[in-house]
């Protein structure tokens, strides 16, 4: 009995000598507290990153339209091309429109988020770190897009509108070209046909803008498409002459009439391009 009981000592101290083995190569091994608080707060940052806070601006309507969450998903008709709108709040504003006067000759989607709801695409800036995500890995026939009207906008130092004269643009023009030379390049690749919009004119008194900015802007987009070879919609020239009748007071964003004309001229610039390809 005595002999037995010697041997389970033996045997109750080795299983306490393994024991602490395990729990110090534990402690010092695991990753620390330290460590898994700054993965967490990294992980925060990044989704941050992606699904920051947006807030439309003053007159974007359709942007601002919850009821119209469920529109802007499609199911594709295989036999149609599919077309792609890509763009800021002027954009949003055509895109439902477009897609109904290309109903039966093409799919028209537009840049959607991780919900499946339309994302306002904003300047170049955000572009970059949002355009593979808007292409995803189907075929796109035709790509209608636009930046300008958020780069030329006046912001402070946390990125908020403000009066010119207290901020600096969004992306200054040289920062635009930059930024656009990089899209053009992405959306090449595509293999899709490109169109790309000037960006439309706006009325004295908008906030964070100056009116003939994006004059200045559409001349370095110009040239940026000409040498690529990229088809140029004027769609600053089909709102400039009547801007006063289709322009919201006080504001970027265009009134029924202005939002009309410009998806009817939209869709028909669209549709030629499909032919001819």
């Amino acid at each position: 009995m005595a002999s037995w009981s010697k041997e389970k000592k033996y045997k109750m101290k080795q299983l306490i000598n393994i024991s602490l083995v395990l729990i110090l190569g534990f402690v010092f091994t695991a990753p620390s507290a330290d460590v898994f608080a700054e993965d967490g707060q990294s992980s925060k940052k990044e989704k941050k990153k992606v699904f920051r806070k947006y807030k439309p601006e003053k007159g974007s309507d359709v942007e601002k339209d919850k009821k119209l969450d469920d529109k802007w998903e499609i199911t594709d008709d295989p036999s149609l091309p599919r077309v792609l709108i890509l763009g800021d709040s002027i954009s949003i504003s055509y895109t439902l429109p477009v897609r109904k006067l290309l109903k039966g000759k093409a799919n028209v989607h537009r840049a959607l988020n991780e919900k499946g709801i339309k994302e306002n695409c904003e300047g170049t800036t955000h572009g970059l770190t949002r355009i593979d995500f808007w292409l995803g890995e189907k075929k796109w026939d035709l790509i209608h897009f636009n930046w300008g009207l958020h780069d030329l906008k006046y912001v402070n130092e946390k990125g908020q509108k403000v009066d010119p004269s207290k901020g600096k643009q969004q992306a200054e023009p040289e920062q635009y070209q930059k930024n656009m030379e990089i899209l053009v390049e992405r959306l090449k690749k595509t293999g899709a046909t490109l169109v790309f919009a000037t960006t439309t004119p706006y009325v004295k008194g908008c906030a964070g803008r100056k009116v003939g900015d994006e004059l200045v802007y559409n001349k370095t987009a110009r040239e940026i498409m000409k040498k690529h070879e990229v088809t140029i919609n004027d769609t600053w020239a089909v709102i400039h002459p009547k801007l006063e009748e289709y322009a919201r007071e006080r504001n970027v964003h265009l009134k029924k009439e202005g939002t009309e004309a410009l998806s009817k001229h939209i869709a028909k610039v669209i549709e030629q391009e499909l032919v001819s390809k």
